[in-house]
């Protein structure tokens, strides 16, 4: 059942009160007046003409009966007149009355809620950023009284100046923790090939430097994740025109070349958007490498298309897999997470890939959704507004 507005029902309340106050005095009105007619009425010579003898005199006793009674008649139609019409005028300017008052109550009750209405837009335009913590600089700066609604959108907008303040913060904080530990990894993997490099180095050295080596560079694989992740996040600043199509093909090339793995199949038509072409490049690269890595030993093959499709640049991007349930798809989007909720460790990365992909779209004003595909795999779709 579809709830009535709260416009509706402020409108309804004061119709009602309304409606009621007006029915109050017509019925303390017809009292009054049902009061005051009970005192005689003139009696117009018409009306007691036919009952007089036709010559002067005193009149009878039964002529005087019947003149009281004509009278008494006369009083009564004139007060029964009076009270019917009271009640159907009165009835009928109360009608139209109320329908006005109801037109007027509509037109109050929007201007008293027109203050929340600008509050409820503020706080749409800011749920629906297409990330999260981006918007929250908006602010409602209600003008008007003092009163419990103006109390509402200050309060309102000191909860955004924290919230916001608390989102920069955080950005801040994982894009400069990310460049400063750039430079001791970078100190370590140069001192590491150092020392493997040196002339005098055993066997055990060199194999120990190149598993500190491979450590280093899964560490700085991580650095780098976190760091694309805090720059998707924020506000684009290099926009160009861009196919993805073209992008599609140079990963294919970079990535699935260098690699004996799954069979790959394109279908790529032009679809152009507007963004970063480094973001773009990162996002349909961390797709590619994720479908590589998750996929069959034997047998697997991986499906990428890019094309136009309602209205959207869309990338799609299917392959072979292990079997992925559908309540655990979500799980894969969140940072340092992978299937079942087990946390990454990486092994095989460190689940910031699809996090990146998502945080890059929605940068872009675009959307990612991944869906199981029968029989295992994943079928991950990505809709970007065109150019």
């Amino acid at each position: 059942m579809t709830r009535l507005s709260l416009r509706a029902r402020l409108t309804m309340i004061y119709g009602s009160l309304f409606l009621v106050a007006g029915l109050v005095l017509l019925g303390v009105t017809y009292v009054l007046v049902d009061q005051r007619t009970v005192q005689p009425f003139g009696i117009a010579l018409r009306d007691v003409k036919p009952v007089l003898p036709a010559i002067d005199g005193k009149l009878t006793g039964d002529q005087a009966e019947q003149l009281r009674l004509i009278v008494n008649k006369a009083q009564d139609d004139a007060r029964d007149q009076t009270l019917d019409s009271l009640l159907t005028q009165g009835g009928i300017a109360l009608g139209l009355v109320s329908v006005v008052a109801i037109g007027f109550g509509w037109l109050v009750a929007g201007r008293a809620l027109q203050p929340l209405h600008q509050i409820t837009g503020t706080a749409r335009r800011i749920a629906g950023a297409d990330v999260a913590g981006r918007g929250l600089h908006e602010r409602i700066s209600l003008s008007g009284p003092g009163d419990e609604v103006r109390e509402l959108a200050d309060t309102f907008d000191e909860m955004l100046e924290r919230l916001d303040r608390s989102f920069d913060g955080q950005r801040r904080f994982v894009a400069n923790a990310s460049h400063e530990l750039r430079t001791p990894l970078a100190l370590n993997r140069s001192l590491i090939e150092l020392a493997v490099s040196r002339p005098g180095a055993s066997e055990d050295v060199r194999r120990l430097g190149e598993s500190l080596l491979a450590v280093n560079e899964r560490h700085e694989r991580l650095i780098d994740g976190l760091l694309t992740l805090a720059d998707s996040e924020n506000e684009l600043t290099a926009r160009s025109r861009v196919d993805l199509a073209d992008v599609v093909d140079h990963v294919l090339d970079q990535t699935v070349a260098e690699t004996a793995g799954p069979a790959v199949t394109r279908e790529l038509a032009s679809a152009t958007v507007v963004g970063d072409p480094v973001l773009l490049e990162r996002l349909t690269t961390n797709l590619v490498e994720n479908a590589v890595r998750h996929n069959v030993g034997a047998g697997g093959w991986i499906g990428v298309s890019t094309e136009l499709r309602d209205g959207r640049a869309t990338l799609v991007v299917s392959n072979t897999g292990p079997v992925v349930p559908s309540y655990d798809v979500e799980t894969i989007f969140e940072p340092f997470r992978r299937l079942n909720g087990e946390r990454a460790a990486g092994g095989r990365g460190f689940g910031l890939g699809l996090s990146i992909v998502r945080a890059v779209a929605r940068a872009h004003g675009g959307t990612v959704t991944a869906r199981p595909r029968e029989g295992g795999g994943l079928v991950v779709t990505v809709g970007l507004p065109p150019a």
